[in-house]
């Protein structure tokens, strides 16, 4: 099966490597595969097939995180974000298929170390927001996960500002992104992107080391700060994004 596929032994080690770490830090934070996987994919293959190849991946890890905590899902915040991440998703699945590949390399750097800095820099929980920025937080939200891979952090910061349960913003969080795969996924077909057999076949190939990386962060979660391994992966993921900056200045 790996035959069929134009990679050679050398390169399938960092595409495995970068996917099974993707996973383990989607099964400690519920979010960031584009962000640690797509800086190593994108020097073997276009950002217009890398996010398209993630979002089956994250459909199938969404699920799974979301049905052992649905009981703790909070409806009314679901409801009041989930039109506007339709309308992100949205444009952002026709920014990726029409910009070049050139200008999302570079925006894809900006994007992730905007990110890395973000995250390094904001170390209390954010204050109370009202419900009106479930618009802005939504769409940008959504817009990112179709152009990049990953909105999630956006989601987080809304979700942790109005729900005091951790446990309800985990839940409310794995609903959302289960939701965001799934219009995602839908709009990529309506599109024709999956009409490649060969980013099928690459889903397959790639679906146990994503098992394997849910797995290890699940394992992880239990035995390690959360906040601290976030941080550790925010820091590689800085260096990712300062990589494809430099990369997209020097070509």
């Amino acid at each position: 099966m790996l035959a069929q596929l134009p990679f050679s032994p050398l390169g399938w080690l960092p595409i495995l490597l970068g996917v099974a770490a993707a996973y383990v830090v989607f099964g400690i934070a519920g979010f960031g595969t584009a962000l640690v996987a797509g800086p190593i994919l994108i020097n073997f293959m276009p950002l217009s097939r890398i996010i398209p190849l993630l979002v089956l991946l994250d459909f199938v890890a969404a699920l799974g995180n979301l049905l052992p905590s649905r009981r703790d899902v909070v409806r009314g915040e679901l409801l009041r974000l989930l039109p506007f991440m339709a309308i992100g998703c949205t444009l952002g699945v026709v920014f990726l298929l029409k910009l070049k590949s050139d200008v999302l390399l570079l925006l894809m750097g900006l994007f992730v170390t905007g990110y890395a800095l973000y995250g390094l820099a904001v170390k209390v929980r954010p204050a109370t927001l009202a419900g009106w920025w479930a618009a802005p937080m939504g769409t940008v939200g959504g817009l990112f996960g179709a152009l990049f891979g990953s909105g999630g952090f956006l989601y987080a910061l809304y979700l942790s500002a109005r729900l005091e349960a951790k446990e309800q913003v985990r839940a409310t969080q794995s609903a959302l992104i289960s939701c965001s795969t799934v219009v995602r996924l839908s709009l990529f077909m309506l599109a024709g992107v999956y009409a490649d057999k060969g980013l099928l076949l690459l889903a397959l190939c790639l679906l146990p080391v994503m098992f394997v990386g849910l797995w290890c962060g699940r394992r992880l979660a239990c035995r390690l700060s959360r906040e601290a391994f976030v941080r550790l992966v925010t820091w590689l993921v800085l260096a990712s994004g300062l990589a494809l900056i430099g990369r997209y200045l020097t070509t």
